[in-house]
Parts: structure tokens; C-alpha cells; sequence
């Protein structure tokens, strides 16, 4: 029997475009070479370009359209004459939160072939998991702007963080490290200066831990953690960590396990109740969007990803492999890997490669 997919694709802006074709291009390949899945495509123009054409980042009605889907392919938003924070809210925000997609999930893992900044680093020293808490804290946009204007302008930028929404994802945090037999869950905070916020996150993270006896719980300051990624990403299996944090800290992150057209990010509603999201954490590159030379390995990875939270983790595992395969041989790498291969034909590659695994 064939079971049917259903997934919303919003390839976005710039880059966003032309990784989401070679991800598709993937998942169509597979579909071929299984006979039990089967892919359905539906193609939203949302993002940076329509707003300029229409003054909406999405239609009025895209919450209600996107919320019957089984996953949503997001490329990358953005665009130089649009306010970031505008692009962020609008769209991207308003999914996340909006489908409380309350985790979102990076993984830091060198695969083997990839360029590693690091010296005396490998694969076998740079394979973690940071689990960001992606619905609320920093990113809440509450606050309020004072005497805009005036020699006494000032602001408040307020985050929420709730005992809700610390404790489930710190304990996804735990439950993931059970499931994949990883020992430490690493809490990243900065608890002597956010003196309310990353106190009380660190009072539940003790709370939570104590559910989890057989995983080692260690607690960081965020200027630590920071280091360690550099000096000592050994020491890292699940990392958990607030919005701003987590964002941060996976851009770090992605640079250690091969640049930033290699990370996949998946934002997660792990109850299922409403569809999560598959995206690349690049951005949209405008800088070298519509020359062909955009890795798509990220995006790919977050399509296969997306396998993975749909019950087909044997095809991510085959996805990442293809990649692997091609690292090595070296002989179909974008400019970033040091290579002089289109967008196309890394997609083309993979593909190729696919059906010999």
C-alpha cells in the first residue's frame, strides 16, 4: 500500500528558491525508488518578494491553508529591502508560533568529508543535538518604546518565559537523549546576569533532571558554552537553550560541522497536533542568489529530516549517507566546499547516488 504525503513547500526568497528545487528534486527520487511513499507538492510564493508585491509576508488565510498539511518545506526569508524583523514576525514566527512548534531542533554533526575549521577535530568529536526552545523567551516581541524621539528615548525588550513552556522542552531535551542512548543533556543559561529568566529556567532544569537519573545533567553559562563548542564539542550530546541562545549558538555550531549551507533545522510540534516545519538555516543568501552556487546539502538535509518526523528515519539515514558519499568523493561540491559544481548538479549527484544505496 501507498501512503500519501501531503507537504506545503514555501521556497521564500534568494536561495531559498533554488536549495528547495534540489530538496524536492530528492524527495521525488525517492518516490521512485519506493513504491510505498508518494509525495504531494503544494507550492506557496509567501515571503519577502510577495510582500513587496502584495504588503503580506503570507496570505490572510495561510495559517487555515498550511495547518492541513503533514509537514511544511520552508527555503529561507528574506530580502534586502525588508526589514528582517518584519520577515522574522511575519512569517516565520507566526508559523512557529502559531503551530507551537515549540522545539526547534539543530543537529551539529561533522559528517564525514565535510571541512572542519577545528584542528585535530572529526566526526567522532562533533556529533550533538541543541534543542532550542523555539515559542517563546527572547523572541516574544513584548516591550514597549518610551519618548521615541527625545534625548530620552528608551526601551523595554521583555521575554516570556513560562513553566509550560521551559519544562516541555527541556524534557524533550531529556526524552531525546534517552531515545538516541546519548548520556549528558547540557543546559546553556546565563543565570548570574539575566537574574528572572535564565534563574528560573535553571530551577526547572534541576527540577526536570531529576526525572532522568540514568543522563548526566550539566549546566553552562552561555560565554562557556560558546568556548567549549570550540575547544571541547565532545563534551556536547543534547544541548538545551533558550530562543536567543539556541540561535545563536547553532550558527557556531554549523561553522564547526562544515559552514552554514550544511545545517538543517527542523521546527517541531512533537504532539503532532499541527504540521512542523523543515528549513535550512542559511538564509536566503541575496549575495549570490540566481548565480547557481548555493549549497543545497542543508536544505537536503532538513528534507530528509522531515523523513525522519514522518516515520521514514531508514530514507533520512539514506539521504545522509548519499551525502557522505558525495563529501568524499569531492568530485561535486559547491564554491563553500571548495568546488566548482552547480546547485543542480549536487541535487543531480545525490540523486545518482541514491539509487546505488
Amino acid at each position: 500500500m501507498t501512503k500519501v504525503f501531503n507537504i506545503a513547500v514555501i521556497p521564500g526568497d534568494g536561495i531559498g528558491t533554488e536549495v528547495v528545487a534540489e530538496g524536492v528534486k530528492i524527495l521525488k527520487q525517492i518516490q521512485q525508488l519506493d513504491s510505498t511513499i508518494k509525495f504531494q507538492f503544494t507550492h506557496f510564493p509567501w515571503g519577502c518578494e510577495y510582500y513587496l508585491q502584495t504588503g503580506k509576508m503570507m496570505d490572510d488565510d495561510g495559517m487555515e491553508r498550511l495547518a492541513k498539511f503533514d509537514a511544511i518545506y520552508l527555503g529561507a526569508v528574506g530580502y534586502p529591502t525588508v526589514p528582517d524583523h518584519l520577515s522574522l514576525r511575519e512569517l516565520l514566527l507566526k508559523i512557529r508560533v502559531g503551530f507551537d512548534q515549540y522545539v526547534n531542533l539543530r543537529p551539529v554533526k561533522l559528517l564525514n568529508g565535510a571541512p572542519c575549521p577545528l584542528k585535530d577535530k572529526g566526526p567522532k568529536d562533533i556529533d550533538f543535538v541543541v534543542i532550542r526552545e523555539n515559542s517563546e523567551g527572547e523572541y516574544a516581541g513584548l516591550g514597549e518604546w518610551f519618548n521615541e524621539g527625545t534625548p530620552d528615548e528608551y526601551v523595554y525588550q521583555i521575554g516570556k518565559f513560562t513553566r509550560k513552556g521551559t519544562e516541555r522542552v527541556i524534557r524533550y531535551a531529556f526524552e531525546l537523549a534517552r531515545a538516541e542512548g546519548r548520556k549528558r543533556v547540557t543546559s546553556v543559561t546565563k543565570g548570574n546576569a539575566l537574574n528572572y529568566s535564565m534563574v528560573f529556567w535553571d530551577k526547572i532544569f534541576a527540577e526536570v533532571s531529576k526525572d532522568y537519573p540514568d543522563i548526566q545533567a550539566n549546566q553552562l553559562m552561555v560565554d562557556a558554552a560558546s568556548m567549549n563548542f570550540v575547544l571541547h564539542p565532545e563534551r556536547f550530546d543534547v544541548v538545551v537553550t533558550s530562543n536567543l541562545f539556541g540561535d545563536i549558538l547553532t550558527d557556531l555550531g554549523a561553522s564547526i560541522s562544515g559552514g552554514m549551507g550544511m545545517c538543517a533545522g527542523d521546527n517541531l510540534n512533537p504532539e503532532g497536533t499541527y504540521p512542523s516545519m523543515f528549513e535550512s538555516i542559511h538564509g536566503s543568501a541575496p549575495d549570490i542568489a540566481g548565480k547557481g552556487i548555493a549549497n543545497p546539502i542543508a536544505e537536503i538535509w532538513s528534507a530528509a529530516n522531515m523523513l525522519k518526523h514522518l516515520g521514514l528515519k531508514h530514507w533520512h539515514d539514506k539521504i545522509l549517507q548519499a551525502i557522505e558519499v558525495l563529501l568524499l568523493d569531492k568530485q561535486t561540491l559547491t564554491p563553500d566546499l571548495g568546488g566548482n559544481a552547480t546547485t543542480s548538479q549536487v541535487g543531480d549527484a545525490l540523486c545518482k547516488i541514491l539509487t546505488t544505496l
